[in-house]
């Protein structure tokens, strides 16, 4: 569990795979990634990556760091950093990101926030002028 020579965590081994054939309905809370290849219905909140697999179905509520989808998700995705799509993904519901990667062929129907892009310019000793 611990790393003998410097008194830390190991972190290797800290992923939660919800396996073909499986359906969870509830709520999940992990410090770990996650591999989605079967069904889950509820929330899902970790620090770290969500993957859902080709036959992987997510319905609910998603928190994570970053996300990647080959499968089918619908309801609420909040995303703090990357959320990358592949050709085979099914988005729909709400999504809240950092930064989007898209594959040609995904289908992507949601209303989409991304958070952090608003940058400030400066005008150095320019006046705000209006046009129409």
């Amino acid at each position: 569990m611990f790393n003998e020579k410097k008194g830390i965590p190991n972190q290797l081994g800290e992923r939660n795979i919800i396996a073909k054939n499986t359906s969870v309905v509830g709520d999940i809370s992990s410090d770990g990634d996650f591999r989605v290849d079967g069904k889950i219905e509820g929330t899902i909140k970790t620090s770290g990556r969500v993957v859902i697999g080709q036959e992987g179905v997510v319905t609910g509520t998603i928190d994570c760091t970053n996300a990647d989808v080959e499968g089918t998700f619908s309801g609420k995705l909040i995303v703090d950093q990357v959320l990358s799509l592949k050709s085979t993904a099914n988005i729909s519901g709400e999504v809240t990101l950092g930064k989007l990667s898209v594959e040609p062929g995904a289908a992507f129907n949601a209303t989409c926030t991304m958070k952090g892009t608003v940058k400030v310019m400066q005008n150095e000793g320019k006046e705000n002028k209006k046009t129409a």
